[in-house]
């Protein structure tokens, strides 16, 4: 996969996330609110806030993918993505079952942690391997212009 092919899937992800949080917030701040409780209400916000904040982190990936290590890019990509899967959704579908279940569905809380610590991993993976070290070719490089002067 080239790195303008990444760049272009972590953009649209990004986005694309992003625009799905918009419509999940404005759905449990409209439709939701005079159907569930406001503790239900409240772990919805969560979900949303979550998925907004890591919708945010893949487009920075995105737009950063240049100084950072493309195989520790592709790895975040997934715990994010997983972290979004587990964690987000399994709070819609707690803050909601009451619509469409009842209380049977609690059990669903038990993988809300799972992708929690996908999110965490994904964050701490960033934190040490992601930023690309450069070269020493390209500070010796530039050392070289900066020095370039003719003497006449």
């Amino acid at each position: 996969m080239t790195n303008h092919t990444l760049q272009k899937q972590l953009f649209q992800i990004g986005t694309s996330i992003a625009g799905l949080a918009v419509t999940l917030g404005a759905f449990g701040a409209h439709a939701l609110k005079n159907s569930v409780s406001e503790s239900d209400i409240a772990i919805f916000e969560t979900g949303v806030k979550y998925q907004f904040y890591h919708a945010l982190a893949l487009l920075m990936l995105a737009v950063f993918l240049r100084r950072m290590d493309e195989k520790t890019v592709k790895q975040v990509r997934l715990l994010f993505s997983l972290g979004i899967a587990l964690f987000c959704i399994s709070l819609y579908l707690l803050a909601t079952r009451s619509l469409w279940i009842g209380d049977e569905l609690k059990w669903i809380g038990v993988i809300t942690p799972v992708g929690g610590t996908a999110f965490i991993l994904g964050w701490f993976l960033l934190a040490f391997r992601g930023y690309k070290h450069s070269s020493g070719d390209e500070s010796k490089s530039s050392r070289g212009r900066s020095h370039k002067h003719t003497i006449k």
